[in-house]
């Protein structure tokens, strides 16, 4: 495991530096006077970018090369983390954090197609769960270096250039050969909705409803009146949950219908948020979230899971990253609404936005579980927990 030891530190720097900028600039936004819809435009931003960064971080890295094509986008990512501290304006923040989206997502492909070479074929579970502890970890951790300095703000925000610079170092001193990038596969979404509706609206819908949780969940405890540090607990607890549930809920999932366990999971997170403005404690919220975490983290991996059932091997890797897109178009489109939704009925509209996006995706996998039988392309694919990354994850899961 030795080989991959960079990536993995580097992929933990970085998480680390992108964990702490999210939450951090919602907070901050709220300090600066922002209204709850701007907060929603600004923060919508990054998953624009991290979208259409899916589109062109490989052209990307096929011209430049995977370690300089690395180094440039941690230096921009360092750049917009120091020039949020310095241009402080509503609609400067949306076009930084649209770069910053674009950035993060080519240096995730950087790593992950890195990790796709580096593992040999015995061994890819492994890198896989290794690599998703330390993505996952590295972002729960990072919520709490916003205890490093509760008094200033913008000074966070040097912190977390710091740490995108950092996540240079291990991998740019890497002397292994770089992998080939092949060709971005062609959409196949139009044939994708044909036969496989479910996962293409659990894709979309849980992007409607993580997308919310990411961008605005900060926002939403600090209207609460947490504090800094119980921002960061609240963000890393919800994480944690998602993480430690995935795995008994996808493996109950790889031995039932998964249309089913789809409908119970989705039904119980709606039910989840429901209690949300009824926690009668910041300690009973943040225990609220972290059940939800572990219920709505598992949504789109049982998306996936449930379209790798119904493809052909040679459609993994289109079929995946069209995945990816809805869940990011979904993601980019929450804040707005979300924001827009505090604005008119106060921070409760989080969750109740969040309910009704979740109830509607159990409505639609009960039509689905009754009227509509699913033909599987071979073996039932195996649930992997993951969160949003590239295409290059469910390759290696594939492979």
């Amino acid at each position: 495991m030795r080989p991959i030891g960079a990536i993995l530190a580097s992929v933990a720097l970085l998480q680390l530096g992108s964990g702490l900028l999210n939450t951090l600039l919602a907070v901050t936004a709220n300090e600066q006077g922002f209204s709850t819809a701007r907060i929603g435009v600004i923060m919508s931003g990054f998953f624009v970018g991290f979208a259409c960064g899916i589109f062109i971080s490989g052209r990307l890295i096929r011209r430049m090369g995977h370690i300089r094509t690395f180094a440039f986008c941690a230096a921009v990512c360092a750049s917009i983390a120091l020039l949020h501290s310095l241009w402080v304006d509503p609609w400067a923040w949306m076009a930084l954090r649209f770069l910053y989206g674009l950035s993060l997502v080519t240096l995730m492909t950087v790593t992950e197609s890195w990790l796709n070479a580096r593992a040999e074929k015995h061994e890819r579970g492994r890198v896989f769960a290794m690599y998703m502890v330390v993505n996952l970890g590295g972002i729960a951790l990072a919520q709490q270096l916003l205890r490093l300095s509760p008094g200033e703000l913008l000074v966070l925000f040097s912190v977390s250039a710091i740490l995108s610079c950092w996540a240079l170092l291990p991998i740019t001193i890497s002397s292994r050969s770089q992998p080939h990038i092949p060709e971005r596969a062609k959409s196949s979404l139009k044939k994708i909705i044909g036969f496989a509706p479910l996962a293409v609206a659990t894709s979309a819908l849980s992007g409607l409803a993580m997308g919310a949780f990411w961008a605005m969940a900060p926002l939403y405890a600090s209207k609460l009146g947490f504090g800094l540090s119980e921002v960061g607990l609240l963000m890393s607890l919800t994480i944690v949950g998602g993480a430690l549930l995935q795995i008994p809920i996808g493996r109950f999932s790889d031995t039932q219908d998964r249309r089913k366990v789809l409908v119970v999971v989705a039904a119980l997170a709606a039910g989840v948020c429901l209690m949300m403005p009824l926690a009668w404690s910041n300690t009973s919220l943040m225990a609220v979230f972290f059940v939800w975490g572990g219920l709505s983290f598992s949504l789109y991996p049982l998306g996936v899971a449930q379209l790798l059932d119904q493809l052909h091997p040679d459609e993994v890797v289109s079929g995946s990253t069209d995945m990816l897109v809805l869940h990011g178009a979904g993601a980019a489109l929450a804040p707005l609404l979300v924001g827009l939704i505090m604005n008119l009925v106060g921070p409760q509209g989080m969750p109740l936005y969040m309910a009704a996006i979740l109830g509607l995706l159990a409505t639609y996998a009960i039509y689905q579980v009754r009227h509509v039988s699913v033909l599987t392309a071979g073996e039932q694919a195996h649930f992997e927990p993951m969160a949003q990354s590239s295409h290059e994850i469910v390759e290696m899961i594939e492979r």
